[in-house]
């Protein structure tokens, strides 16, 4: 039987030393600041930008909020952010996805400046993370790497399999096991001999967006299931991508859903935006890895 791995736990663990450095930057008259921005109507993206505010509220980090029409334009949208990357008082800067279809996400993502990106997702902090240099890491990936060190699990030399190679979390998960020294394989829709190689992975991250994909017989007997999938049944239950009473028997450790992995995003965004802070009062342009 797994045991499990406690978002709840490590999330407080995590925000209560972002809470920590927030005070120290307090004391020298630093106050962290995150900016948000959501265009629309859209309840989830509601939902998640409270729980941002709930979170920044925890951790002594003021939080603005710019709720934005629907009908905005990219130019307008765009203006907003060039005001938020000029004020000094501002140190992380976070759009909320997704964005209405007159909007190209990646052209909004990539007008905030790289030391204000707290998500890690601009083609700048996605590069230095390719190449291997200080960047803001992308907050659910980052999260799950921090749950498999949890474990005390050695991750260098293991097998690890990521289901799943979207830009916010499958790609930036595999380079980031990479540079633990893993062996990575990235799957996806058009993986031949899937199951065989998820059953032989050491550790296997699925966040592929589909309820109950990883099924029992995908598991390693022993291996770490990080389950990233954050579903809603029919009668509206939240599960994951992973069948949870079929992989708990076989795995050594896995991660729950509610509780899991979404929890961990939210306290890396905490933490990012206290280094941000951190670093534009050093005058660094920056991110920085764990």
């Amino acid at each position: 039987m797994a045991e499990i791995i406690s978002g709840k736990v490590l999330a407080a663990r995590i925000k209560a030393q972002a809470a920590q450095q927030a005070a120290k930057l307090r004391e020298k008259g630093i106050s962290v600041r995150l900016a948000v921005i959501i265009v629309g109507e859209n309840p989830a993206s509601k939902a998640y930008v409270r729980g941002k505010a709930k979170d920044c509220a925890e951790c002594g980090i003021l939080s603005d909020v710019l709720e934005l029409p629907q009908s905005i334009t990219e130019s307008e949208l765009l203006g907003k952010i060039e005001q938020l990357n000029q004020d000094d008082r501002v140190h992380g800067i976070l759009v909320q996805l997704p964005l209405p279809p007159q909007i190209r996400e990646q052209s909004v993502i990539n007008a905030i400046l790289p030391q204000k990106d707290v998500d890690g997702f601009t083609d700048i902090n996605t590069g230095r993370l390719i190449s291997g240099e200080e960047c803001f890491l992308p907050c659910t990936p980052a999260g799950c790497i921090e749950m498999l060190k949890s474990t005390g699990m050695q991750i260098a030399g293991k097998d690890a399999v990521v289901i799943g190679r979207s830009n916010i979390v499958g790609k930036p998960a595999a380079l980031m096991l990479c540079a633990e020294n893993a062996t990575v394989t990235l799957c996806h829709s058009h993986t031949e001999n899937l199951k065989e190689k998820c059953a032989a992975a050491d550790i296997l991250i699925a966040a592929v967006g589909k309820a109950g994909f990883v099924t029992g017989d995908m598991i390693k007997p022993g291996a770490v299931v990080i389950d990233v999938g954050i579903n809603r049944t029919a009668d509206g239950t939240l599960c994951g991508d992973v069948v949870f009473d079929e992989a708990e028997p076989k795995a050594s450790y896995i991660t729950p859903v509610p509780g899991g992995v979404g929890l961990m995003t939210r306290a890396m965004l905490m933490m990012n935006t206290v280094r941000a802070a951190r670093n534009q009062a050093q005058g660094r342009g920056d991110g920085e890895k764990r």
